[in-house]
């Protein structure tokens, strides 16, 4: 039976990893308080609560990520294209106060989310079995990717903070078609090319941090392999964390990430406690951003690069991850 609603009729949430879609968030219904037990009005639900949706596509020769985000006081949308060849890190940000021209329907599953500042437009649309991302901009910016969704997404529901709550709707190691271009050159998706997909919202902790890893791309064995791994967040006795092994979703344990913040181009180790990881990642490229405005703040720095190392199948059977590329992420945020 699909579950249709994420809150319940007494205006709570069961945390979570959850087996069937959720239509719709119907954030309104939960019966959100202060932390000493007021309930919070409609209007005071409608700016806490926070959306986003960030989109990835993998390559041998390049690495292609774009966010949608809603913080309320503010929506923002970047993209961006590493080319692992040139070194060269092609990257575009927007931001829209009070979330101006900024849409994250409340429905994970068949939901679009679009940006739009002057001249830029941004959209994730839903399509039969996935996503179409599209970018338009000035320069001869040009985005046209459709994205295969798996039918074994990660979803999560879990507490955060004293009377919040995160959900999160995760996919990796998709098919994906399509090209990127900017300016006079483009790079077009190949057999090799996979794709992610994150779709998150809730009621989140004023002041959270938080490190993330993923890779989609095809083993040597021919193995589309997807990885999603966080720590610092939906933690509260369940990760998000995930590995896809041709669709397959294979849940994972805590994950650990061990690297030098102060020293940006130095390997990462990323690894869960259950041994079904064990990777090094090697830094390329960087997306960062430092913001500090006031009640909204974030320290952001996204890393493009290469894994290496291996990750073990539910057969126990160990898959090489040679040069796959892929994205790890140091974050701060206040909101």
């Amino acid at each position: 039976m699909t579950k249709q609603t994420l809150i319940d009729a007494k205006g709570r949430f069961t945390p979570g990893v959850l087996d069937q879609p959720v239509e719709t968030i119907n954030y309104l219904d939960y019966d959100l308080r202060t932390v000493m037990d007021k309930p919070r009005s409609r209007l005071a639900k409608r700016w806490r609560f926070n959306q986003f949706q960030f989109v990835s596509a993998m390559a041998p020769g390049w690495v292609f990520g774009m966010a949608i985000v809603d913080l309320k006081l503010l929506g923002s949308g970047f993209f961006y294209l590493f080319d692992f060849e040139s070194g060269q890190m092609f990257e575009q940000s927007f931001m829209q106060p009070l979330a101006r021209h900024t849409v994250i329907e409340p429905f994970p599953e068949h939901g679009a989310s679009r940006f739009r500042k002057g001249e830029v437009s941004l959209a994730i649309e839903p399509t039969e079995g996935g996503r179409k991302v599209q970018v338009t901009a000035p320069g001869t910016i040009r985005v046209d990717l459709t994205l295969q969704d798996t039918d074994q997404p990660l979803r999560l529901v879990c507490p955060a903070g004293y009377n919040g709550w995160v959900f999160t709707r995760k996919s990796a190691g998709l098919a994906v078609d399509g090209e990127v271009r900017w300016g006079g050159q483009a790079w077009r998706c190949d057999e090799q090319t996979r794709a992610s997909i994150d779709w998150s919202c809730g009621f989140m902790r004023r002041e959270t941090a938080w490190n993330w890893a993923c890779l989609a791309g095809v083993a040597e064995d021919g193995t589309s392999i997807g990885l999603n791994l966080a720590a610092g967040v939906n933690e509260t006795g369940m990760t998000e964390n995930a590995l896809w092994l041709d669709g397959q979703c294979i849940k994972l344990g805590a994950a650990r990430f061990v690297f030098d913040r102060y020293r940006a181009g130095s390997e990462w180790r990323v690894t869960t406690e259950d041994g079904r990881v064990d990777l090094a990642f090697e830094p390329a490229g960087v997306r960062k951003e430092r913001l500090n405005a006031w009640v909204l703040a974030s320290n952001f720095r996204q890393f493009a690069g290469t894994f290496s190392g291996t990750v073990i199948d539910d057969a126990g059977k160990k898959i090489p991850v040679a040069g796959l590329r892929g994205l790890v992420e140091d974050h701060f945020a206040r909101w």
